[in-house]
């Protein structure tokens, strides 16, 4: 179960690494760093708490497996939740309503924190690699 989740974890990590560093070089490139929280966000939560995550679930065998997949899906729909939801409140460039955009950033950021909660609980659950 740890190993499935694991590859899964990197991939997605991988997606948001390529996507923060090309925020980063076209901001670099227009001289424009309006966007620095939103590229923070992504390359701090999306590809490094997310990578850690993949790479904890390679080495750790967790003994209720079936967290495995609920910390997994929560962390990955937060990470996608808040840099969304970050970058809508901060452009909105689909000129959605104010109070729709700031429940999604909220939503977003509170599955995150769920994620954080529920990884601390789990590396306590690990089994005994002796």
């Amino acid at each position: 179960m740890e190993k499935k989740w694991s590859i899964r974890l990197i991939r997605f990590a991988a997606i948001f690494g390529i996507i923060g560093t090309f925020l980063g070089s076209k901001m670099s490139g227009s001289m424009d760093y309006s966007l620095r929280p939103i590229h923070a966000h992504i390359l701090l939560v999306g590809w490094l708490s997310v990578f850690a995550w993949g790479i904890f679930y390679r080495v750790y065998t967790v003994k209720y497996k079936k967290l495995v997949p609920i910390h997994a899906i929560t962390g990955m729909l937060g990470a996608l939740g808040l840099t969304f939801g970050m970058w809508m409140y901060n452009l909105n460039p689909f000129n959605l309503n104010e109070t729709f955009v700031m429940i999604l950033f909220i939503v977003g950021g509170t599955l995150l924190l769920l994620a954080f909660a529920l990884f601390v609980v789990i590396t306590f659950l690990t089994e005994d690699t002796k």
